[in-house]
C-alpha cells in the first residue's frame, strides 16, 4: 500500500498515546495528525485533522463509545477502531453497532496493531479473536437466523470462510489456497452479501455456530 495513513489518538494516558505514536513512527507509512485526552478532543480532531483513522480508548473522560457514536452520526465515513482494555461483550457490541471498524485490546503488538490499521484502512473490520467467540449471543439474535444461510454459498466461497473463521487474514487464506489476495476480498464481498451480515467477524460466528450445531 502506498501512501502515508494518518491517525488521530484519543486516550487520557499521555504515555500510552506516546507509545502508540513512537510504534507506528518506528514502522513507518504512519503519520500522527493530533493527539487528545477525552471525548470532546475526539470531536475536535475528526472536524479539524480529518484523520484516516482514529484510534479512541473506551474509559477516557466523555466516554470513547458515546464519543464514536457521536462522530459517525456527524462523519458517517470515519473510520475508527477502539484500542483499549475492555474486553465485555456489551462494550464490543455497542462499538460495532455504532459503526466502528476495529476493535483492539491493548495488549496487542506494534507490528499487529499497524496490519490492522493498513486493514481497516483499505476498508476491512477487525476485532480481537479472543473477543470474537463471546458475541455469538449479542450478534446472532433468533430473528436473524436462517435455517441454512450458509447453503447460499459457493463451495469456493465456504471454503474462504471457514479459513477466515479460524483466524485467518485475507492475505493468510490468499496465500493457502494459491489465490490472489483481492480474489478473497471479492469472495468475502460476496459472501456478506449473501449472509446479510455487516463484516467477516460476523460471518465467521455464523460459520463457528453452524460448525458447533453440526459437532
Amino acid at each position: 500500500m502506498t501512501g502515508i495513513i494518518q491517525i488521530a489518538i484519543v486516550d487520557d494516558h499521555p504515555l500510552f498515546r506516546e507509545g502508540v505514536a513512537r510504534s507506528l513512527a518506528e514502522i513507518g507509512g504512519f503519520e500522527v495528525v493530533g493527539e487528545g485526552a477525552d471525548a470532546e478532543d475526539a470531536e475536535r480532531l475528526v472536524a479539524a485533522k480529518h484523520p484516516d483513522i482514529l484510534l479512541l480508548d473506551i474509559s477516557m473522560p466523555g466516554g470513547g463509545l458515546a464519543a464514536a457514536a457521536s462522530i459517525l452520526a456527524r462523519h458517517s465515513g470515519q473510520k475508527i477502531v477502539m484500542l483499549t482494555v475492555s474486553e465485555t461483550n456489551a462494550d464490543v457490541t455497542q462499538a460495532l453497532n455504532a459503526g466502528v471498524r476495529g476493535y483492539v485490546l491493548k495488549g496487542v503488538g506494534s507490528k499487529m496493531l499497524a496490519e490492522i490499521l493498513h486493514d481497516v484502512f483499505a476498508g476491512e473490520s477487525y476485532v480481537s479473536p479472543t473477543l470474537s467467540a463471546r458475541l455469538l449471543s449479542d450478534l446472532l439474535q433468533p430473528a436473524n437466523r436462517r435455517a441454512d444461510p450458509l447453503g447460499l454459498l459457493t463451495d469456493r466461497e465456504a471454503e474462504i470462510l471457514r479459513l477466515v473463521a479460524e483466524g485467518l487474514s485475507n492475505k493468510e487464506v490468499a496465500g493457502r489456497l494459491a489465490l490472489q489476495e483481492k480474489t478473497v476480498k471479492h469472495h468475502m464481498t460476496r459472501v456478506l452479501s449473501k449472509l446479510n451480515v455487516r463484516n467477516r467477524t460476523e460471518a465467521a460466528l455464523l460459520m463457528r455456530e453452524a460448525k458447533d450445531r453440526t459437532g
